[in-house]
């Protein structure tokens, strides 16, 4: 079959007798499909190869990109056949279904799904890639494939465990250990796993959540901010995949009632190569089983260039000016999730040079990063934040990051710290830059501790980026922009941009995040009235006056430049 494509090309003076050679040897070596080995080493172009057979067979060339396939044409081929082949259904007619091919000759293909379908078959020419983009759209990737394969041995394997119609339940079940463990050896299981862990890093997942629910068991990744559904593998090997995990986690399998952490460290192959990922894990008893969350921890996705954050000019300005100072405190503050760590840790980043001693105490430590000393803390030996920064101030630091102030005490030593010719970093659960003030003095720091050590908040969420590959501007009405904060003159003036959906973002229309920042530097003004006790909205009022950007104002610049959509600012920010 190869060959007769090959003396095709040959024939037709598009590649000659030794480069036909050297791609079938490539082909014996590597595999693949002889097309796309000439594509590979350059010896020909796809669009050269799809004109050529169009020419010679006398059948249509076709861009499947430009094509809506209908579901129910879909379904007459199954997606093990369409990779098999390298083939795509595109239309039915009557007694007749289009077949795309990357090689009309391929007549052991067509006659497979004419036995397959009982319709005659009308084979049009389309590009390898075309064909493989039209598969992963309509099918699902071909590592999908692979997971739905493994969800099937599953299935069987879960369906042989059926022992009888009825059976007595007892809510503390015995655990058989040995039973437990050997069934986490199972191949589909060990498979299964593995498939979930590479997929997650595929798609660019930043949590795994794998939950147990009565009649059900589902796996979500959370991509982009937001948890989509990616498989329900068979109940009955619920406590075989739980198990699996926490094998690899260093975990003990045979405790189901109290909740475990631990640490998946993995080394795989992606794009030729060779990559290492962390997983932290986390187990949680719920009523039907364990909940496992593990947050992935890429360090190439880790961004350490301040510049890139998303910060608007100003406000970057204000944060650099604040990090590069010699004492004070500066706060981050944003709910879970909202890329705290990584502002931190660009911070240190970009302060670390070899005159510098710069510790941090963390829970967990997430990235390990040259040139600083990280210390892990232990809840369950007494090693807590605030025991962690008594001792860094006897170790001569320059620079101290506290992950979290969680209480008083904590506080208390950071803000001494603060005063005492320490640059203290750290973080604070709070809604915006101005409550932060509040939320210190509420735990019982005086305001004139306050005010003299923080010299910088900074509030912020994460967005979506709009997808740049299917991004196409969208008609608002002015009315809708001005009631999100914009200006009456400004509002007929801007452009919103919104995702169509593609196979780059999954047809979400999203791809990537971008940072929100609301950055309030304690001025003189902003001292006194922190000093004389005033609210929230009083000093929110003075910083904006001062010139402040609100994170609202920050997500309009982002609308401003294009780069995200109304609802993902109007779901992260208020007016």
């Amino acid at each position: 079959m190869a060959m007769k494509l090959g003396e095709l090309l040959v024939k037709a003076g598009l590649i000659t007798d030794g480069q036909l050679k050297e791609a079938l040897g490539r082909q014996k070596s590597d595999g693949g499909k002889l097309g796309s080995n000439l594509v590979t080493l350059g010896f020909a172009k796809e669009g050269e190869i799809t004109k050529v057979l169009s020419e010679q067979f006398g059948v249509p060339a076709v861009q499947l990109s430009d094509y809506e396939i209908d579901e129910t044409v879909i379904k007459l081929v199954p997606s093990e056949v369409a990779q098999k082949y390298m083939i795509m259904p595109v239309n039915r007619h009557g007694a007749t279904i289009t077949i795309a091919m990357v090689d009309p000759t391929n007549v052991f293909a067509m006659d497979d799904i004419k036995f397959m379908t009982g319709y005659n078959v009308e084979p049009v020419v389309a590009a390898e890639s075309s064909i493989k983009e039209a598969i992963d759209r309509y099918y699902g990737s071909s590592h999908a494939l692979e997971l739905k394969k493994v969800m099937e041995e599953m299935s069987d394997l879960g369906q042989s465990a059926e022992d009888a119609n009825l059976e007595v339940m007892d809510d503390e079940e015995d655990i058989d250990i040995q039973k437990l463990a050997a069934s986490t050896e199972e191949a589909p299981v060990v498979k299964l796993v593995n498939l979930i862990l590479t997929d997650s890093i595929k798609r660019g997942a930043s949590d795994i959540h794998i939950e147990p629910y009565e009649t059900d068991f589902r796996v979500r990744f959370r991509i982009d901010g937001v948890l989509y559904e990616i498989m329900n593998p068979p109940l009955k090997l619920r406590d075989a995949i739980t198990s699996r995990v926490k094998i690899m986690a260093k975990l003990d399998i045979s405790e189901k009632r109290l909740p475990q952490d631990g640490r998946i460290k993995i080394k795989m192959k992606l794009s030729g190569k060779n990559k290492e990922m962390d997983y932290r894990v986390s187990c949680l008893p719920t009523l039907f089983g364990e909940k496992i969350v593990l947050r992935l921890l890429d360090k190439d996705k880790l961004m350490l260039d301040m510049t890139k954050l998303g910060f608007e000019q100003e406000s970057f300005k204000k944060f650099e000016r604040a990090i590069f100072r010699p004492y004070g405190m500066v706060l981050v503050t944003g709910p879970t999730g909202s890329g705290k760590t990584n502002t931190l840790y660009s911070s240190i980043s970009r302060v670390n040079t070899p005159e510098t001693n710069i510790m941090t105490a963390e829970d967990p430590v997430e990235f390990n990063l040259h040139g600083i000393n990280q210390v892990q803390m232990k809840e369950s030996i007494g090693l807590n934040f605030a025991a962690a920064l008594r001792s860094f101030l006897r170790q001569d630091p320059n620079i101290v990051l506290v992950g979290e102030i969680r209480d008083f005490e904590t506080a208390e030593i950071a803000v001494k710290a603060a005063l005492t010719g320490h640059l203290v970093l750290s973080t604070l659960h709070t809604n915006d830059a101005p409550g932060t003030i509040n939320r210190l003095m509420n735990m019982g720091i005086e305001p004139f501790l306050v005010a003299t050590s923080v010299h910088l908040i900074c509030a912020q969420r994460l967005i979506r980026r709009v997808c740049k590959d299917c991004k196409e501007d969208i008609k608002v009405p002015p009315q809708a922009l001005v009631d999100i904060g914009f200006g009456e003159q400004e509002a007929p003036k801007i452009r919103i941009y919104k995702g169509r959906g593609c196979t780059t973002c999954n047809n979400t229309g999203y791809k990537g995040r971008v940072g929100v920042y609301e950055v309030m530097e304690i001025t003189e003004s902003l001292r006194e009235m922190i000093l004389t006790g005033a609210s929230t909205t009083e000093l929110k009022n003075k910083a904006v006056e001062d010139g402040m950007l609100t994170l609202r104002g920050s997500g309009l610049q982002k609308l401003r430049e294009g780069s995200t959509t109304i609802e993902e600012v109007v779901r992260e920010t208020v007016l």
